[in-house]
């Protein structure tokens, strides 16, 4: 049988990287897409020395003809592209009467533009194939109004849950799927960055389950929703957040 291809964007470290593991486990070719080429070559290595189930892809998200080249190149290596993670992101902390637009447009650049670009390359070549899994990066920013990001990160998370409504509708009739994963604070680099360890006992504290969340749970829901039994799935945001957001 032959493996299903995903590509995964800002793949290069974090939870991207987390979530291109977790994918090549599950037996997927996976494309790690990243700005910075040589760090996804590490990812890439990592995964499979040999190159034959994984490949390093330069990308920008904020182009969409990057987008298509990056498409063609898996196309060409593997032959099709099953799955998309839109997980390229950029996180700024500033008081809302802070931010210059020139910020506010960086921010919206990567984090949503990035990622409805995304959709819309990969949305169109899965339509023409009749089946595609698109899973959408959001988090508990874009839900409760970004308590510890700053507003042009909170919107632009909240403006991707949205956004994977849009696809999961359009694109439902012709096999195609789209999801989004909301986080809450995971143990990674940048929620230590964001929140000193002087602070941290009293962040967890307002955690109702009392600690960060882990970017393996992240990257193994992604995978499941990357399945091929997932097709009943669409349209949804999974939380994962400790309970701060309860519906």
């Amino acid at each position: 049988m032959s493996r299903d291809t995903a590509l995964v964007t800002g793949a290069a470290g974090g939870v991207g990287a987390a979530i291109a593991k977790a994918l090549h486990d599950a037996g997927f070719n996976v494309g790690i897409a990243d700005i910075d080429l040589v760090r996804a070559q590490n990812v890439a290595r990592r995964l499979d020395a040999t190159g034959g189930t994984a490949q390093a892809v330069a990308l920008d998200v904020c182009e969409g003809s990057s987008f298509e080249s990056a498409r063609d190149l898996l196309v060409g290596r593997w032959g099709s592209v099953e799955a998309l993670v839109n997980n390229a992101a950029i996180t700024a902390v500033k008081p809302v009467l802070d931010i210059t637009v020139e910020e506010f447009d960086a921010v919206m650049a990567v984090n949503l533009r990035g990622t409805f670009l995304g959709c819309q390359v990969f949305g169109r070549l899965f339509k023409s194939c009749g089946y595609g899994r698109i899973i959408n990066l959001a988090s508990l920013a874009g839900q409760n109004g970004g308590t510890s990001t700053g507003a042009h990160y909170a919107t632009a998370k909240g403006g991707i849950v949205t956004m994977t409504k849009v696809f999961a509708r359009d694109l439902a009739p012709f096999g195609v799927t789209a999801n989004a994963i909301a986080p809450g604070p995971l143990d990674t680099p940048i929620v230590h960055k964001v929140v000193p360890e002087d602070r941290m006992a009293q962040f967890l504290a307002n955690v109702p389950v009392g600690r960060l969340g882990d970017a393996g749970f992240i990257a193994a829901m992604a995978a499941r929703l990357c399945a091929r039994d997932a097709g009943f799935m669409t349209g949804a945001t999974v939380d994962i957040n400790g309970g701060l957001y309860m519906r």
